[in-house]
């Protein structure tokens, strides 16, 4: 029977008991399938005929058959083979996933479908989270979707306007913390507790990774192995998304549904690099920074919640995290949008960052199955790109005009 699961003591918890932390140690839950049950149900196939999507997956998420799912048609998004960008890099087989495609832009759609979808199961009628913008917005969407009062907190002056514009236009009662991320959720994590009314949706909520986890299927049935990738490397911030998409490999594993496992690797930035400092150090703890700074706003996270599952899935995958500098970030968005043509915000380039650097000092092969995933669209955090982009060119209204900015020799 499906369940949610102490990390730490194993504990276990009531699918459809509203709880974030374990009342017997304190730690955090993730669900635990019943994979027995899901096997079954799965025999036939019948999943498959469904578009790519999160809700495919249906018969492998935590919610009761007679729920009606709130959605806005995400999940599906394209894995691009990367030709060019590989030959730059020195890669014969690279992907880009790009979770930009989702509805409000981001991975955290997989997520919130998921999570409002239980809070509408459960009774909610306020859901809240804390935010660096991402989140914020995705829930403010699926909030309204679900006719359902919504409130973010987020740092004040630290969120990128594209994100902030979405959570306030989708009707979000938006409260400015003088504070960072770390902060905001401590007070949401204790509003939370307070006011059992409200349903909090940040990814302590383990049902949020349930959604994320889908990126992972995904992967695995996109790729022409219809298997996992050598290595999957992805941004860390919170700490959410890595541990989410590793659930998803294994228990597709576990269903005999790939053959292997992929290598997970985590990429911070180096102002906010709490997880992959504790890796390089083969520590099993991580030092809070406790004024994290970069220019990925998504990942200006200095205490990640979800650290201890990341870090699980780093170890347990034989994976490894590495930093990026802010102008390691800048260069590859502004590499990966003029290569491929798909345009990310600065978060979500840490992952190209990462495997530039992991490839120059021979970490990674050359002939590596390689899957990145970036997991923003670029308009979230335009002002960023058109800094550092060549300004437009005023010319005259002429054509001579036009082709001497060009080049253009003329007769």
């Amino acid at each position: 029977m499906s369940c949610q699961i102490c990390i730490n003591c194993h504990e276990k918890y009531g699918i459809d008991e509203i709880i974030y932390f374990c009342k017997k140690c304190g730690d955090i839950l993730e669900i635990k399938i019943d994979l027995e049950k899901v096997a079954l149900t799965i025999k036939t196939g019948d999943y498959k005929r469904a578009p790519l999507s999160v809700w495919r997956y249906r018969d492998f998420m935590p919610i009761h058959d007679a729920t009606s799912v709130v959605t806005l048609g995400e999940g599906g998004t394209g894995l691009h083979y990367s030709k060019r960008l590989g030959e730059i890099l020195g890669l014969t087989d690279l992907w880009i996933k790009n979770e930009g495609e989702n509805p409000t832009g981001s991975f955290k759609d997989r997520g919130m479908t998921v999570g409002v979808t239980k809070a509408v199961e459960l009774g909610a009628s306020h859901v809240i989270c804390a935010s660096t913008g991402n989140t914020s917005a995705s829930l403010a969407a699926y909030a309204a979707r679900a006719g359902i009062r919504c409130t973010v907190l987020i740092p004040s002056g630290k969120i990128a306007y594209g994100k902030l514009s979405q959570a306030m236009i989708h009707g979000a009662k938006v409260l400015q913390v003088k504070g960072n991320f770390d902060e905001a959720l401590e007070f949401v994590l204790k509003l939370a507790e307070k006011h059992r009314s409200i349903y909090l949706l940040n990814s302590i909520n383990p049902f949020r990774i349930e959604g994320q986890k889908s990126l992972g299927y995904e992967i695995c049935e996109q790729l022409c192995s219809n298997d996992a990738p050598d290595r999957l490397i992805v941004p860390v911030g919170n700490a959410g998304n890595i541990s989410a998409i590793w659930k998803g490999f294994k228990e597709f594993y576990n269903l005999d549904l790939i053959t292997k496992l992929p290598k997970m690797t985590g990429i911070q930035a180096a102002g906010s690099a709490p997880i992959a400092k504790a890796i390089k150090s083969h520590s099993s703890k991580i030092i809070p920074v406790a004024e994290p700074e970069t220019v990925a706003t998504a990942i200006r996270i200095g205490a990640p919640v979800s650290w201890k599952k990341a870090i699980n899935a780093i170890n347990e995958s034989h994976g490894i995290a590495e930093t990026v500098t802010d102008d390691e970030i800048l260069d590859a968005q502004k590499l990966l949008a003029q290569i491929e043509g798909i345009f990310v915000e600065p978060a979500s380039a840490a992952s190209i960052a990462g495997l530039r650097k992991l490839v120059r000092n021979g970490i990674i092969n050359k002939d590596e199955r390689v899957v990145c995933v970036t997991t923003g669209h670029g308009l979230k955090d335009p002002d960023t790109a058109i800094k550092m982009c060549e300004k437009p060119i005023e010319v005259d209204a002429e054509m001579s005009a036009i082709e001497k900015a060009l080049g253009i020799k003329t007769n």
